[in-house]
């Protein structure tokens, strides 16, 4: 009797327990109002979220991407897919400022929407809860809240990938318990300013048109260990304070306009693990404290005014981790290639416009390389040995250099996807290199050269091609039909030959060509009518023999 009155009586706390719970669970009819007013201003959704926000209760899990809190408030949207522009998976409409009634939401996160527009609305400044928001990879317009300053508690503010103008609000800066910033890839312009962040980890403003000097304010912020300053317009020296970031694994300022030197200081940043200050205006040397950093593994340089002498015994005994090195284009006269570079086991090299000289350079561990550049230098002699070795290439770009060879005898890598050996002086004939091609390949220059025959019909092979220039050769015969086959070609420049013989209407069957180029051949008859050969600029067929049919004038009857 005793046992079956403790039962009953645990099961009634069960079924209240249960009961409460269920009662706890249902929606607030506040916060279920303002979901249904972001999904009223959705046009069209095909990734099917808002299509399952159905019925009376938001928080019993029907509602894809959104969580509530045991009282049935909504704390939590997530509101994510992959950016992919050509998937068709998209939410078209515009942001409802009905989001800001939801006032016990801790994090909001709508990213990858791609076609989701209108402005950040300003009632998102009553989301006092906020410790997220994330609005990534939509299509948000106009500029950034300032009132955005008022969420006391965010931690993670992420509005990159967006159409946003104007400057960044100085209001950004009460947001003192902010880890992560990152408003990357928009149109904001302005300077910067930060003041209170000091928390920050991450930093994150590339891609946009920010202007003026880096703050020096920046190098206070210790706790920094991601920041990308890149492709802005932002002008001056590299502040010093950035000598005490001691915590910095990433560093990226490249792709400005920035001028001075490279500090010595660069070498007490001994936890960076990537360095990028390509296209700039620096001048003078590289410090020797740059070999002092143990963890260095990516290294871009290019496109400055660095002179010699390069610290070349520093770099020898330095810089241990090490994969890939740009020193490009800038004011170095190096001859050869320097044993401390060549004697690595390294994965990118470039070295393209270093005044290099002689023969190509030999790697003592070429199977680690997958890219390399050595553009516009003057490399003389053949070009078959060096990449019998490089198993692991994937890229490589040796062209306007002054190399000789004949094609038949260059075996290329299984992987290789681009091959640039324009104005070089190569002979023989396409079928011997397209032999030993692999299927990955996707851009093949080979402009400017000697090369002769045809053609190949196994042009077809290369199933991943997206890039074809053989222009300005001594390229004979026909355009083989076969070249149709080739679907992802978009860029075809085979002008400046002496190819005959009529454009096989196969071509029409390449829906993605954005660019040809015909003109100076021996070509003739009508040009095939359809898209898209007939929507290119008369130039790309002039100076044939005959070529007729739009965008020429008409064929003549008879």
């Amino acid at each position: 009797m005793q046992i079956s009155i403790w039962v009953s009586k645990i099961l009634i706390i069960f079924l209240v327990c249960v009961c409460g719970l269920s009662q706890a669970q249902i929606c607030s009819e506040v916060d279920r109002a303002a979901l249904l007013g972001f999904k009223a201003r959705i046009v069209k959704d095909t990734t099917g979220i808002v299509s399952s926000w159905i019925g009376k209760d938001c928080c019993a899990g029907g509602w894809e991407g959104v969580q509530c809190d045991l009282t049935g408030r909504v704390t939590q949207i997530l509101l994510q897919r992959p950016v992919d522009k050509n998937s068709g998976v998209y939410m078209k409409g515009i942001l409802s400022p009905t989001l800001g009634d939801l006032k016990f939401l801790e994090i909001l996160v709508i990213s990858g929407m791609q076609r989701l527009s209108g402005t950040i609305p300003s009632s998102f400044s009553g989301l006092k809860r906020l410790t997220q928001l994330v609005l990534e990879d939509n299509s948000i317009e106009g500029t950034i809240p300032s009132s955005l300053g008022q969420l006391s508690l965010l931690q993670t503010l992420s509005l990159s990938g967006n159409r946003l103008t104007g400057p960044i609000p100085p209001t950004l800066q009460k947001l003192n318990k902010l880890l992560q910033l990152n408003l990357a890839r928009n149109s904001l312009s302005g300077t910067l300013s930060f003041g209170n962040l000091t928390r920050l980890q991450y930093l994150d403003l590339s891609y946009n048109m920010l202007s003026g000097p880096i703050p020096l304010v920046i190098g206070q912020l210790s706790d920094l260990v991601f920041l990308d300053l890149s492709n802005n317009r932002l002008a001056g020296p590299i502040p010093n304070s950035f000598g005490n970031l001691q915590k910095l694994l990433d560093l990226s300022l490249n792709n400005n306009l920035l001028t001075g030197q490279l500090p010595p200081w660069i070498g007490w940043l001994k936890s960076l693990n990537t360095l990028s200050l390509g296209f700039n205006q620096l001048v003078g040397q590289i410090p020797e404290s740059i070999s002092q950093l143990p963890h260095l593994w990516y290294l871009n340089l290019s496109r400055n005014s660095l002179s010699d002498p390069l610290p070349n015994d520093a770099l020898s005994k330095g810089i241990p981790s090490l994969l890939s090195i740009d020193l490009s284009y800038n004011k170095f006269n190096l001859g050869t290639v320097p044993k401390w570079i060549t004697n690595r086991q390294l994965s990118a090299v470039g070295l393209a416009g270093c005044n290099l000289k002689g023969l190509l350079p030999v790697f003592t561990k070429p199977d680690s390389l997958t890219s390399i550049d050595l553009s516009d230098n003057r490399f003389t002699g053949g070009i078959s040995s060096p990449f019998q070795k490089m198993s692991s290439l994937q890229k490589a770009k040796m062209s306007n250099n002054q190399l000789k060879g004949n094609l038949s005898d260059i075996k290329l890598p299984s992987g290789l996807a681009l091959l640039d050996l324009h104005k070089n002086e190569l002979s023989g004939m396409l079928s011997g290199l397209i032999q030993s091609t692999g299927r990955f390949l996707e851009t093949l220059d080979l402009s400017s050269n000697q090369i002769t025959g045809t053609i190949p019909s196994t042009i077809s092979k290369l199933v991943a091609l997206k890039t074809l220039d053989v222009s300005r050769n001594h390229i004979t015969g026909t355009i083989p039909p076969s070249l149709g086959n080739v679907s992802k070609l978009q860029w075809l420049d085979i002008s400046i030959n002496s190819i005959g013989g009529k454009i096989p209407t196969n071509l029409l069957m390449i829906e993605k060509l954005k660019h040809v180029n015909f003109r100076t051949n021996k070509l003739y008859g009508e040009i095939p009518q359809g898209r898209p050969l007939n929507i290119f600029p008369s130039a790309a067929y002039a100076h044939n023999l005959c070529l007729c049919g739009k965008p020429l004038p008409p064929c003549k009857q008879g």
